[in-house]
């Protein structure tokens, strides 16, 4: 008699990415931009003109009833209570998504308020929550600090891994003739580089495949985490960009030598070698503890010739 076995169905990991307020949702329209396949982009936000203004075709207005579309007015009380009048709204867009990318300014009324109880829906979902925020600039007075600091503190037990991005690092990094998008791009390309490794890992063809429950093992609960990613080209591109992703300046307080975990992604060009995914994970192994729970993946784009990425998310950073 034969024996008929069913063909495995590998299921596609969805990855979505919600803006909450004025400064995540012109973060995640930013991304518009950068093209990130397979990965869905939403914003939400309290004001109605600013939804108008976003290129994301997916939107959110929240509390229609408790702000008649005119904004929090720097109120987290106010965001948080908009995001529940619309939480089912919320939980619609967010279903069927493995990983989800919440991006907020804090400081301010809806990025603060309404980032704990996305990130609720999110995780009452089964989806891995990471969420992007950034912190005032010192000029913005202690006030607005004080508001992020607790919005920080009532976020961090409610996702997986946070990434805190202090807006003031921006203004060591900038050129005096910078414009003001051109500032915000290195803390933009934490949320992109983000965003796109994970996606890389989990579509792309790999030489080391890392699938989701991977992801979910380094990730999962593992709280305060840091972003560093390179890319080089040229000789000694693996140790270059190797390097750059461990010396990521928005994040310089922050040490992979204290991570409980780390994700690693490689990707490269089809020439990619053995060679180089070992050059990149010595570097990264000397820097991490020895006990420490690392996790890579090496991926090939034919797009970027001879360009190499790498990607390190370290998790578990608490002292």
């Amino acid at each position: 008699m034969a024996i008929e076995f069913e063909e495995e169905i590998q299921v596609p990991t969805k990855i979505k990415v919600i803006g909450l307020g004025g400064g995540g949702g012109n973060a995640v329209g930013r991304l518009v931009d950068r093209k990130l396949p397979q990965v869905d982009l939403i914003v939400a936000n309290t004001d109605a003109q600013a939804l108008k203004g976003c290129r994301v075709s997916q939107k959110i207005q929240l509390g229609c009833k408790i702000t008649k579309g005119l904004g929090s007015g720097a109120d987290p009380e106010i965001g948080k209570n908009a995001a529940l009048e619309d939480r089912e709204r919320i939980r619609e867009a967010l279903e069927e998504a493995n990983i989800v990318f919440i991006a907020a300014g804090l400081g301010g009324g809806t990025g603060t308020g309404a980032a704990p109880v996305v990130a609720q829906v999110s995780r009452s979902l089964g989806a891995l929550t990471i969420a992007i925020v950034t912190l005032p600039f010192t000029f913005e007075g202690r006030k607005r600090a004080l508001v992020a600091e607790t919005g920080l503190k009532e976020l961090k037990p409610k996702v997986d891994i946070l990434i805190a991005i202090p807006n003031q690092k921006l203004i060591e990094l900038v050129k005096k003739e910078d414009s003001i998008i051109q500032a915000f791009q290195p803390a933009d390309d934490i949320l992109y580089q983000g965003v796109s490794s994970l996606s890389d890992l989990v579509s792309l063809p790999g030489l080391v495949n890392v699938d989701f429950a991977d992801i979910h093992t380094v990730m999962n609960s593992k709280g305060e985490a840091l972003l560093g990613f390179g890319e080089a080209k040229g000789n000694g591109r693996a140790l270059n960009a190797a390097r750059l992703a461990l010396a990521n300046p928005l994040l310089e307080e922050k040490s992979i030598t204290k991570a409980r975990g780390a994700l690693i992604n490689i990707t490269g060009p089809k020439d990619l070698t053995l060679n180089e995914v070992n050059e990149v994970m010595s570097i990264i192994h000397k820097e991490t503890d020895d006990d420490a729970q690392i996790i890579f993946g090496a991926v090939i784009d034919e797009r970027l010739e001879d360009l190499l990425k790498v990607t390190v998310i370290a998790t578990g950073l608490e002292a």
